[in-house]
C-alpha cells in the first residue's frame, strides 16, 4: 500500500491536459501546463478529454458574415510514453480529437446556421529534455526528487498536425485545416518544493492548402506563440495551474492576394487535478481566448479529463 501511495504521489504530475484549440480558427494554438515534467521509464499514459467551447467569431468583412457565434463539443484521446535517447529523457505524444461544431450568424443579412462533425487533425509530438534529470526508473526518480527539491528542466520538441480531419474544399467552415502544421518548441520548468514555473515558446509553420474554398490556394505565414504556467501541488496529491499564452502572426494569402487577418490571440486558463483509485486521475479546466485583431475569436471553454497509467 505504501508503494502505491508513493507511486501516486509522483504520478499526480502526469494527468492529461487537453486545453487544445479553443477556437477552430487557431488550428493549433494551445496552453499545456507541466509540459516538460519528467516521467519514469516504462510508464504509459492514456487519457480521454471532453471539452465544450463557445463564443463569438469575427470574420473577414469581405465574407459578409456578422454576429457569428460558434459552439464546439469535442472528445480527444491522448497517449504518452517516455523513452530515452542516450541518457536523456524523450517522449512521444499522440492526440486524436473528434469534434461537433455549429456556427450561427448573419450571412449577407440573412440568418444562417452551419454544422460540421468529424475528426479534427491528429497531432504527433516528439520531445527531448536535454538539461535536467536524466532518463530514470520510478525508484531512481523518487530518490532524485528527494535529494533535489530544487531543479530545472529544459527541453525541445517538434510537433506535427496531420491533415486527416473533416474537410470539404467547397465549404468555408471545416473542422480540419487541410494542411500540415509543423511546430518546433523549446521551454523549461523550474521546480522548487511544491511549486513550479514554466515558460515555453513555439513557432507554427503551415504548408499550403491547395483546396481552399472552391479551388483556391491558401498560404499562411508562421505564427509565433509563448505560454507560461505557475503550478502548485497541495496535500492529498491535488494540483492546480494558472496559465497564460499569446500568439501573433499567421497572416494568410489566398490566390496570391494577402489577407488582413493577422492573429493576435491571448489565452488564459485554470486547471486542477487529483488522482483517484490507484493509477487513475481526473482533471478539470477552464480556458478563455481574446483576440486583439479585427479577425479572430473570443471564446470560453471547459474541459474534463480522465487518464490512467499502466
Amino acid at each position: 500500500m505504501k508503494h502505491h501511495l508513493s507511486t501516486l504521489n509522483l504520478f499526480r504530475k502526469f494527468s492529461i491536459v487537453l486545453l487544445c484549440i479553443v477556437s477552430s480558427y487557431s488550428h493549433s494554438q494551445d496552453i499545456e501546463p507541466r509540459r516538460w515534467t519528467s516521467m519514469p521509464l516504462g510508464t504509459n499514459v492514456v487519457g480521454v478529454g471532453l471539452s465544450h467551447v463557445f463564443g463569438d467569431i469575427d470574420f473577414d468583412p469581405l465574407l459578409q458574415a456578422e454576429n457569428t457565434t460558434v459552439t464546439v463539443n469535442s472528445i480527444a484521446l491522448q497517449y504518452v510514453r517516455p523513452f530515452k535517447i542516450g541518457n536523456k529523457q524523450a517522449r512521444i505524444d499522440v492526440l486524436i480529437p473528434y469534434s461537433f461544431a455549429q456556427w450561427e450568424g448573419l450571412l449577407v443579412g440573412e440568418p444562417k446556421s452551419v454544422k460540421r462533425q468529424g475528426f479534427a487533425d491528429p497531432r504527433l509530438r516528439l520531445s527531448l529534455n536535454f538539461i535536467g534529470p536524466k532518463a530514470m526508473t520510478l525508484k531512481e526518480m523518487q530518490e532524485y526528487m528527494k535529494a533535489n527539491p530544487v531543479y530545472t528542466t529544459v527541453g525541445a520538441s517538434i510537433a506535427l498536425s496531420v491533415p486527416l480531419g473533416q474537410y470539404d474544399g467547397d465549404k468555408l467552415l471545416n473542422i480540419g485545416a487541410n494542411c500540415f502544421v509543423i511546430r518546433p518548441q523549446i521551454g523549461f520548468v523550474h521546480n522548487w518544493g511544491s511549486w513550479s514555473y514554466e515558460l515555453t515558446s513555439s513557432v507554427f509553420f503551415y504548408t499550403n492548402n491547395n483546396d481552399f474554398y472552391i479551388d483556391k490556394t491558401k498560404k499562411q505565414k508562421p505564427l509565433f506563440a509563448m505560454q507560461t504556467h505557475l503550478n502548485k501541488q497541495f496535500k492529498h496529491r491535488i494540483w492546480s495551474s494558472l496559465s497564460f499564452g499569446y500568439g501573433q502572426g499567421g497572416n494568410s494569402i489566398v490566390n496570391r492576394q494577402p489577407k488582413d487577418d493577422e492573429r493576435g490571440n491571448f489565452i488564459g486558463g485554470l486547471s486542477a487535478g487529483m488522482p483517484i483509485f490507484k493509477k487513475h486521475s481526473i482533471k478539470i479546466a477552464y480556458a478563455t481566448t481574446i483576440t486583439f485583431k479585427e479577425v479572430g475569436a473570443n471564446t470560453n471553454g471547459f474541459v474534463f479529463g480522465w487518464s490512467t497509467l499502466f
